[in-house]
């Protein structure tokens, strides 16, 4: 079950354009670990008809920032850097990702990431490094505020 803040990361996910154009879904497991799905989309295919690195460095991101976020209720996250290991080229394959935090600071945190595709196979690996913009809540930025 989520806690509150989860689910509140969720529905915030939920509304946002990225999450509609790439049609992915977030949801957290027991151990806090967030969980993005996107369904193969032939739009995110690059000119050699595979999903294009870009869309699975998206996957990472998100994966880390969440995973980062649902630790911090209320503050708002950023990424500062984040490295990305693409290890196996897939096509026409539903993604998941799934992120998690090795290290959180009262100012700087760090999460492991990892894309598979539909069949098992690791198609890619991050670390990600995110800010706590201590002071500043996450609802005093975007238009999405409450």
């Amino acid at each position: 079950m989520n806690t509150a803040w989860q689910q509140e990361l969720i529905e915030l996910f939920r509304g946002a354009p990225i999450a509609g154009f790439f049609g992915m879904t977030l949801s957290y497991d027991k151990q806090g670990h967030a969980h993005f799905i996107l369904p193969y989309n032939p739009n995110l295919d690059h000119a050699g008809k595979g999903i294009h690195g870009g869309a699975i460095a998206t996957l990472l991101d998100n994966a880390g920032w969440f995973a980062v976020a649902a630790q911090k209720e209320g503050v708002l996250v950023v990424t500062s850097e984040f490295k990305v290991h693409l290890l196996y080229p897939v096509k026409e394959s539903e993604l998941h990702a799934e992120g998690w935090v090795v290290k959180s600071g009262k100012r700087i945190s760090v999460a492991e990431m990892r894309v598979s595709a539909s069949d098992g196979e690791l198609v890619a690996i991050g670390t990600g490094t995110y800010v706590t913009m201590e002071g500043v809540s996450m609802w005093e930025i975007g238009s999405n505020a409450p």
